[in-house]
């Protein structure tokens, strides 16, 4: 009896779905879901809804089908209304229909779920853009600064888009001209997109032509083509950061929005003089004079548009950054100061304003709280911003903040990850805290983004010495640096300390007698010189070149410079000319005006030269209690730098010397000796 009872009720259930017609309903739920759908896919995005808004919406819509077939099997539309549609078989029978629609529904939806749900999810896009130099399709070398400046402000535009990662100018650049497909570069730069682009200027006017490209499968995403006049140039910069971030469905605030469509200048003379002090700035072997250049260039931009905020920002920067390196004079500062507060009181909310002021705080007054500060403003409004993350980085180690100042150096390094200059700053980093193997790893892909960087192979060499002893690792990396490469500071010193650790003394006097005449830091080089001579006890040629040093120093400190540098560079010159009072009393002013606990940073590089001091002047009492210290200190000396270094000469026949290296190559005593400074502290 039961048999025959079921193969009544199937056909019976279709005989149903046809009377109540079900079939109608559903075909006419799954147009208009279609529908839904596709107008949701193209419309969310311009609301800036989240990526999780379209899925719920399909899933209220798939739940939403079993239900409307079982409205259809109840009701039915007719002339006079919803009316209930009446059963065509029995009751029991009408049960068993109702639960095989109800399921028939569900397995549909199920199916259509797991169909449309994935490909929802795999049209999220990674929102994450490198924009690589623009192409010069001119002739004009003024017009090569023209596309390069048309690329940087966009660049600059999108990395104002908080809900977009963009990667640096300083990054990108070295992508110009060369050969490398799209997954290339996207792998190396860690990004999803990256957009292409060519510039042509003739006359007043300007032909953009731009490409946006997945690197996924070297496929255009979108591109564009502007022809306008010159004066239109940041409408379309303005527009094509717009255009990106709607591609990218990256959302825009309201203030973003009124960041990028601002006009910085309408004087295109001044905005050509900007983009190239700009280039020189971001060069990745800038030398001194490729900064005072580019003061020039700001300084005329000014002149040409009083009003140009962001040219007075740079100039600010230009002359932080002076300061901080080889002109530290009151003259220098207040020029600083008063560039950025121009900047600030043409355009209050200029974030790069804030940044350089941040920066006078920093390098200026070492104010770090108020530079941090600054630093705040501009992330805000510059969230893709390597420079700002390195400039907290900085202050944070500055602060003893380690661990805080690694993460942010960090962050920019993800924002900038082919920056030599970075990627140094951060090896340093593990350098002072000892995690060495980091350090190396760092260092060795610095060498690897620029070869012929001075400070990543003298970084690498000086961290072999430094921590094992390995000098090998100096001629390695030495002869991969190009002939005049050093001739700054920067590598003068880094090249004459590992010639020192080699003791190639006459080497090293050799290298410095090559510098020209008008080095970035003169007093250094005499100064070294000078300690160069006493190491092989010519003393004549040492007092000669110690005097001249101290000559540089004095009128450098009588002119106003309070910088605790030059007084320590003095003290040391004292002591090597046999001047022990003044000698120690110019080491502690240094050390004062700089102390550990205020700079975690270059106060451990005052304690140790002031240790030097002693060592040189007979006050091993003095020097040993300051080395012990410095070996436990974050930046501190090394052991193996003890042991190498021609400066600690004078404490060799001292028995505490060498029971100092013992103590501190004794794993369980250093930790005891950390603990017990830990306490102090």
């Amino acid at each position: 009896m039961l048999a025959p009872e079921k193969s009544v009720a199937l056909p019976g259930f279709f005989e149903e779905v046809r009377r109540r017609k079900v079939y109608r309903v559903a075909a006419a739920y799954v147009i208009a879901a279609g529908g839904i759908i596709q107008f949701a896919s193209a419309t969310f995005p311009a609301w800036e809804l989240p990526d999780s808004t379209l899925r719920v919406l399909i899933v209220c819509l798939l739940i939403g089908f079993p239900v409307a077939l079982m409205l259809a099997w109840a009701f039915d539309i007719t002339a006079d209304g919803i009316r209930v549609t009446p059963d065509g078989t029995s009751k029991r029978h009408a049960r068993l229909n109702m639960i095989l629609l109800v399921a028939v529904g569900l397995i549909l939806s199920a199916g259509a779920g797991f169909f449309l749900l994935p490909r929802v999810a795999a049209h999220k896009i990674d929102r994450s853009i490198a924009v690589l130099p623009f192409q010069n399709l001119s002739d004009d070398k003024e017009n090569a600064y023209f596309a390069d400046g048309v690329q940087d402000d966009l660049l600059t535009n999108l990395s104002k888009i908080g809900d977009l990662k963009v990667i640096s100018r300083t990054s990108v650049m070295p992508y110009r001209d060369m050969q490398s497909n799209a997954r290339d570069i996207g792998k190396a730069l860690g990004v999803a997109t990256i957009l292409e682009g060519s510039v042509r200027r003739v006359g007043s006017r300007v032909r953009v032509n731009v490409q946006l490209i997945n690197v996924a499968n070297d496929q255009h995403i979108w591109a564009e083509d502007y022809d306008r006049e010159l004066t239109d140039v940041f409408a379309i910069q303005s527009d094509l950061a717009q255009r990106i971030a709607g591609q990218l469905r990256a959302k825009l605030s309201p203030t973003e929005k009124a960041q990028i469509e601002q006009k910085p200048t309408e004087n295109s003379e001044a905005y050509l003089a900007f983009v190239e002090g700009h280039d020189l700035l971001t060069r990745p072997d800038r030398l001194r004079a490729d900064t005072e250049k580019a003061e020039q260039l700001f300084e005329r931009a000014t002149k040409l548009d009083p009003n140009f905020s962001k040219a007075f920002a740079a100039l600010a920067w230009v002359q932080d950054w002076m300061y901080h390196t080889f002109d530290p004079t009151p003259a220098r500062k207040a020029k600083a100061h008063a560039a950025a507060e121009e900047a600030l009181r043409l355009e209050a909310d200029l974030p790069e304003a804030h940044l350089a002021l941040g920066f006078y705080h920093y390098y200026c007054e070492r104010d770090y709280q108020r530079a941090l500060e600054e630093f705040a403003i501009a992330k805000k409004s510059l969230p893709n911003s390597a420079d700002v993350y390195l400039a907290i980085g900085a202050i944070q180690r500055r602060q003893g903040k380690w661990g805080e100042s690694t993460a942010n150096m960090e962050k920019a390094a993800s924002l900038s990850p082919r920056d030599a200059f970075l990627l140094v700053n951060l090896a340093d980093n593990y350098r002072a805290v000892d995690d060495f193997e980091k350090a190396d790893r760092v260092f060795d892909r610095a060498i690897e983004i620029a070869p012929n960087s001075v400070s990543a192979r003298t970084g690498k060499a000086m961290l072999a010495a430094d921590l094992k002893g390995d000098l090998s690792e100096i001629d390695k990396q030495l002869v991969h640096i190009p002939p005049g490469a050093a001739a700054d500071s920067e590598g003068m010193v880094g090249r004459t300390y590992l010639l020192t650790l080699q003791r190639k003394f006459h080497d090293a006097v050799a290298l410095l007698k090559q510098l020209p005449g008008d080095a970035s830091d003169e007093k250094s080089k005499e100064y070294l010189e000078g300690a160069l001579y006493t190491f092989v006890n010519d003393k004549e040629q040492a007092r000669s070149a110690f005097q001249r040093a101290r000559s540089i120093l004095e009128k450098a400190i009588q002119e106003g410079s309070d910088d605790a540098m030059h007084h320590m560079t003095l003290a040391l010159v004292l002591a090597g000319l046999g001047e022990k009072g003044a000698a120690i009393a110019e080491g502690k002013l240094a050390v004062a005006l700089l102390p550990e606990n205020q700079d975690a940073l270059d106060g451990p590089k005052m304690t140790l030269a002031l240790a030097q001091i002693y060592a040189w002047t007979g006050e091993h009492d003095s020097a040993f209690e300051l080395l012990e210290r410095s070996l436990t200190t974050p930046a501190g000396v090394t052991v193996s730098s003890l042991k190498l270094n021609p400066v600690w000469d004078p404490l060799r026949a001292d028995a505490r010397f060498q029971a100092l290296i013992d103590v501190a190559q004794n794993p369980e005593v250093k930790l005891s000796m950390n603990c017990k400074k830990s306490a102090i502290h």
